[in-house]
């Protein structure tokens, strides 16, 4: 299927370099946003270092790691989709999305599991919280709002992400896509690219300082 050029483009490649640009400051505004509550978790860490190491110690380090390996390789995934969508491969692009998908629904399946077990432990937010282990210390509840925050913020964006995915996914099997025609599918690689980024910061953060 040919695709056609919006009247107010001059040509393919400027309508492509203007949709770029609008991704990439959109996702300084996801930087900036992920950047405030980094921000704010460096400053209370530094203000109690040793609650915020013990309560590290009660994340699931395995989880977290598994759930590192599992968007490093989407992220692979999602760049050999891009490569063969440019190579006029569909058929291994759509694998490639597939795989993607699977990744990011893999992820969720996991980050539900942690957050079962956080809620079955009482390891919740303000006054909800009822961990035994930590109940001495009034900052343990602080770090697990945080918890909840960074990582549930990023959570909707996998959401989000999948949602995009399944859209290309539906359009690269009708044919839409080819090596002149690629745009949609490199905007939401270079998006779940930033996914998966922002989740090797928060790994390390809320999982392996203690």
């Amino acid at each position: 299927m040919e695709h056609k050029v919006a009247h107010h483009f001059a040509s393919a490649e400027q309508a492509f370099e203007s949709s770029k640009l609008g991704l990439w400051l959109f996702l300084v505004t996801e930087i900036l946003l992920f950047g405030g509550l980094f921000v704010v978790y460096i400053i209370f860490r530094g203000l109690y270092p040793e609650t915020f190491h013990a309560c590290s110690h009660e994340l699931n380090k395995v989880l977290g790691g598994i759930n590192t390996i599992v968007l490093i390789c989407s992220s692979l995934s999602m760049a050999m989709a891009v490569d063969r969508t440019r190579q006029n491969d569909s058929n291994k692009a759509n694998q490639y999305l597939m795989i993607t998908l699977f990744c990011a629904a893999m992820f969720m399946v996991i980050k539900y599991i942690e957050y079962q077990h956080k809620f079955h432990e009482g390891l919740l937010p303000g006054g909800n919280f009822t961990f035994p282990g930590l109940q001495g210390d009034p900052k343990a509840p602080l770090f697990f709002s945080l918890y909840f925050m960074m990582t549930g913020l990023h959570g909707i964006h996998v959401l989000v992400g999948m949602g995009l995915i399944s859209w290309i996914l539906y359009r690269s099997n009708k044919k839409q896509f080819n090596s002149s025609y690629y745009t949609p599918v490199e905007l939401v690689g270079l998006y779940w690219h930033l996914v998966d980024l922002i989740w090797i910061y928060l790994f390390p953060l809320l999982y392996l300082i203690g």
